[in-house]
């Protein structure tokens, strides 16, 4: 844990210290300056970036000061550089769980065996004797003629569920696109679905590769506070209880009610799987939930546009993290989130300094900080939901999250892939840097639903998210994903997501310079990106065509 403690006057030291810029030189992303702002927003002072925490007011201040700086305008309500964020927030407390098998009950505690919340306002959640069914990976999707539940009554009961789709492990089967998770296997729509089915609760099978990602992800994300947007009516998105199970518990639990685990996921790779109930077991759970209605804030800055003002070319990113959660080995509390995503941020500020010091454009530019990332994409669902903008003239939007650390790359990719024009354009931008664009070097990670860009896309507006490259000029592709792989393990959500003596940030600023090349050509052109045509967000775009014509 290192303990700067960066006051607002050595923040702004820190910044002034950075390269100058020359005299009549065009300006450019700098690495010294994204260094800066990267240490000073993942410093042990901001405490970990938690949304409706002391540290989200300095957090969201020190960002809208930035944009002040940089000479971007207030973009919020009534000159505002905040939009207000409702969301309903939610820390289980006194947790007691137990699951029973082949007549033996075995207690589980919070955050080892298995990890449970609840997103529904409530004081008390009890779970007693609840029956267990395997819904295998617990999907309903009748435009692909699968569906894993075949009618079976789920009421009172605790789905257990498979992570990811069905075509993760299936390599002869297309039904969901191959290895690319689609939202099928993200674990919110799995939650969702039990709230559907009447289910109790649900908990998810945990395993490293399908999931892309270690226990202590899981633990560190779902065992502190919980936030949701406020709901009129949250059960029917929520089920009482959401959570994960390790594997080796599940595989006992299995063999406990005379089934093979490793049998009934590979029965579960097929369109004629059938429910299961795990005889002879149940779980009960007993826990208190602390709620309550807060406001977080989005940050939001713009330069407007000279001829078409109305007209917006969208950078995004999510300034929260997990703030102060479970200590690790070493008793670190503090939760930094140095790559995710202080990265992101400051490439935004880097940006919005960069568009103010050239000459506007003829179109907006919007620098959107947005809030609850990390408790599943809250403060860009508000937005999208809620424009300072019309979406349906929002030409693009760029976000950036966890960006590169490992020096200069030959590439750049996407999360997921194949869905939008925009990737065209990086890929053409690239090309003309000597790099190229590579494809999401883990589809089945399900990024593309795993960004703020998302929310964007379900309203219809063309979207992407920026990934650096594993191609790195120093070591290639092998020891990128060495480091990659690395951060996954030992810091990706964890207290190590701290600033490092050995990051390396030149190519960082080579990404960002290509992204603001990119948004700068859009804001002075009359182009609209759009989806591919077999993109799934591509009707919802065509229905406001009529907004856009002539523009």
């Amino acid at each position: 844990m290192k303990r700067l403690f960066v006051s607002a006057a050595a923040a702004a030291a820190l910044l002034s210290a950075a390269p100058a810029l020359a005299q009549g030189a065009a300006p450019k992303i700098e690495p010294a300056r994204l260094e800066q702002h990267i240490k000073i927003l993942s410093d042990d002072s901001f405490e970990g970036r938690g949304p409706a925490t002391p540290a989200e007011k300095k957090t969201i201040d020190y960002i809208a000061a930035e944009l002040k700086k940089a000479g971007a305008a207030p973009a919020g309500p009534n000159g505002s550089w905040f939009q207000d964020v409702p969301l309903n927030r939610f820390q289980t407390k006194n947790v007691t769980m137990s699951l029973t098998a082949g007549g033996q009950t075995k207690p589980f505690a919070q955050g080892e065996q298995a990890v449970i919340q609840t997103k529904l306002p409530r004081d008390h959640i009890s779970i007693k004797d609840a029956p267990l069914v395997f819904v295998g990976y617990g999907v309903s999707a009748p435009e692909r003629n699968w569906d894993d539940f075949k009618g079976v009554d789920l009421k009172g009961k605790v789905m257990v569920v498979l992570v990811n789709d069905p075509d993760f492990e299936n390599p002869n089967s297309t039904t969901f696109g191959g290895p690319a998770m689609t939202y099928y296997g993200r674990w919110t729509y799995k939650f969702q679905e039990a709230a559907r089915q009447g289910a109790l609760g649900t908990l998810i099978v945990h395993e490293t590769k399908p999931a892309s990602y270690g226990w202590n992800t899981v633990k560190n994300s779902n065992a502190n506070e919980q936030f949701d947007i406020v709901r009129k009516d949250p059960t029917k998105e929520h089920a009482p209880m959401a959570g994960w199970i390790q594997l080796a518990e599940a595989e006992a639990l299995f063999k406990a009610a005379g089934l093979d685990f490793a049998a009934e996921k590979e029965k579960a790779k097929r369109p004629d799987f059938r429910p299961v109930e795990l005889k002879g077991a149940s779980f009960d759970a007993e826990f208190d939930v602390d709620h309550s209605t807060i406001v977080s804030h989005n940050v939001a800055g713009i330069l407007k546009g000279t001829k078409r003002p109305d007209e917006t070319v969208i950078y995004s990113g999510h300034w929260d993290h997990l703030g102060v959660g479970l200590p690790d080995a070493n008793g670190d509390t503090i939760y930094n989130g140095a790559v995710d995503n202080a990265t992101g941020i400051a490439d935004i500020l880097e940006l919005a300094r960069v568009f103010a010091a050239e000459p506007r454009t003829e179109r907006s530019v919007l620098f959107l900080a947005v809030t609850a990332e990390e408790k599943g994409l809250l403060g860009s669902e508000y937005y999208a939901n809620n424009p300072l903008v019309s979406n349906e003239k929002t030409v693009a939007v760029i976000n950036l999250d966890a960006m590169g650390v490992f020096g200069p790359a030959k590439d750049v990719t996407v999360s997921g892939g194949g869905q939008v024009s925009l990737e065209d354009d990086i890929a053409s931008y690239a090309q003309k840097e000597g790099r190229r664009l590579s494809p999401d070097p883990n589809p089945g990670a399900g990024h593309f639903y795993r960004s703020d860009h998302f929310p964007f896309a379900k309203a219809g507006v063309p979207s992407v998210s920026l990934g650096a490259g594993d191609d790195l000029v120093n070591g290639g592709a092998a020891r990128g994903k060495q480091l990659g792989d690395e951060y996954t393990e030992k810091r990706y959500h964890q207290p190590d997501d701290e600033w490092l003596p050995e990051y390396d940030l030149t190519g960082q600023a080579q990404d960002i310079e290509l992204v603001h090349r990119i948004g700068r050509d859009l804001a002075n052109s009359a182009r609209w990106p759009d989806w591919k045509p077999n993109s799934e967000f591509k009707a919802l775009r065509d229905k406001s065509a009529a907004a856009r014509k002539g523009g």
